[in-house]
C-alpha cells in the first residue's frame, strides 16, 4: 500500500474499532436485536469507507494521499473539488494566515474532502440498496430489505449533507476573513461537532456540558496529533541510521519508534472511540429535532 508510518498506525486504529464493532453486532445478533440489519448495513458502510480511504478496495485512484504535512508539506495532494482548490488557493496567497495557520486551515480542508468522500460511498450504498428493493419480486424477500433500514440510511445522508455544507461556508468564511482569535475550537472536527451540537435538541445545560466535553476531546487529538509527529520524525530517523550499520544505534531507534507506534495507535483508537460516541449522541438529538 505504500503507506507512511502515521497512515500504518491511523489504519491499525480504524480496523481495531471495526473488529470491536463487529464483536459488539455479532452478540446482538446472537440476541435476535439486529432483525432489521440495520447495524450489520453500517458496519458494512464503515468498511467500505475504510477500503477506499487507504486505497484497499482495488481501486488506484481511491487512497488518499499521505496529508502529513510535516514531511511532505501542503502542496502534496489535491482537494478534488474546484470550489475547495478556489478557496484554498484565495486563502494562501491572501497574507491573512501564518505558515501554522496554514497548515491547520490545510488539515480543514483535507477533513472537508473526507467527508464529501465519506458521503458519496453511503450515497452509492443507499442507491444500491434502493435498486435492490425495487427488483424484489417476492414480497417475502422484502425482509431482507426493509424500509427502516433505507430511512435510517436517507436519515445518515441527510446528517452528513448538513455537516457538508457547514463545513464549506466555515471554510468560506476562514479563507475570507481569517482565523477569529476568540474561536472555541480549532481542531476540524471539534468544529463540525459543535456546529451540529448547536442544531441538536439540547438543553442549554446539556449543551455546556457538550462544550467542555468536546475541550477534552480536542486535547486528546492535540495529544494524538504530538505523537502523530514524533512518530514520523522517529520513521525518517530510523531509515536514516539503517544505512550507517551502526547497530547500537539502530537498536535504540527501533525501541523508540516501536513505542511512538503502540502510543500513537493507541491514543488513534481512542481518539476514534470517542469521536464515534459523541457523533452518535448528536445524531440522536438531531433525530428528535425532527419528531
Amino acid at each position: 500500500l505504500h503507506l507512511s508510518a502515521v497512515k500504518l498506525a491511523e489504519l491499525h486504529s480504524d480496523l481495531k474499532l471495526q473488529e470491536k464493532d463487529e464483536l459488539s453486532w455479532k452478540k446482538l445478533k446472537a440476541e435476535g436485536l439486529d432483525e432489521d440489519g440495520e447495524k450489520e448495513a453500517k458496519l458494512r458502510r464503515n468498511l467500505d469507507v475504510i477500503m477506499t480511504k487507504y486505497g484497499m478496495n482495488g481501486k488506484k485512484d481511491s487512497q488518499l494521499v499521505d496529508t502529513n504535512y510535516i514531511k511532505d508539506g501542503t502542496e502534496s495532494d489535491t482537494l478534488d473539488d474546484p470550489r475547495l482548490e478556489k478557496l484554498w488557493s484565495k486563502a494562501k496567497t491572501s497574507g491573512k494566515f501564518s505558515d501554522e495557520e496554514l497548515d491547520k486551515l490545510w488539515r480543514e480542508f483535507k477533513h472537508h474532502k473526507e467527508k464529501i468522500r465519506e458521503y458519496n460511498i453511503l450515497l452509492e450504498t443507499v442507491s444500491r440498496t434502493e435498486d435492490i428493493h425495487k427488483n424484489v419480486i417476492n414480497p417475502s424477500e422484502e425482509n431482507l430489505v426493509k424500509e427502516e433500514i433505507l430511512h435510517n440510511k436517507h436519515r445518515e445522508l441527510k446528517d452528513k449533507l448538513r455537516s457538508i455544507n457547514q463545513g464549506f461556508e466555515r471554510l468560506r468564511k476562514v479563507s475570507h476573513q481569517g482565523y477569529d482569535a476568540t474561536s472555541e475550537f480549532e481542531e476540524p472536527r471539534v468544529i463540525d461537532l459543535w456546529d451540529m451540537a448547536k442544531s441538536a435538541n439540547f438543553t442549554e445545560k446539556e449543551l455546556e456540558s457538550f462544550r467542555e466535553e468536546l475541550k477534552h476531546f480536542e486535547a486528546k487529538i492535540e495529544k494524538h496529533h504530538h505523537y502523530q509527529k514524533q512518530l514520523e520524525i522517529s520513521h525518517q530517523k530510523l531509515k536514516h541510521v539503517e544505512g550507517t550499520g551502526d547497530k547500537d544505534h539502530l537498536n535504540r531507534n527501533k525501541e523508540k519508534y516501536a513505542m511512538l507506534e503502540e502510543k500513537t495507535k493507541e491514543l488513534g483508537y481512542k481518539v476514534k472511540k470517542h469521536l464515534q460516541d459523541l457523533s452518535s449522541r448528536i445524531s440522536q438529538g438531531l433525530q428528535h429535532n425532527e419528531l
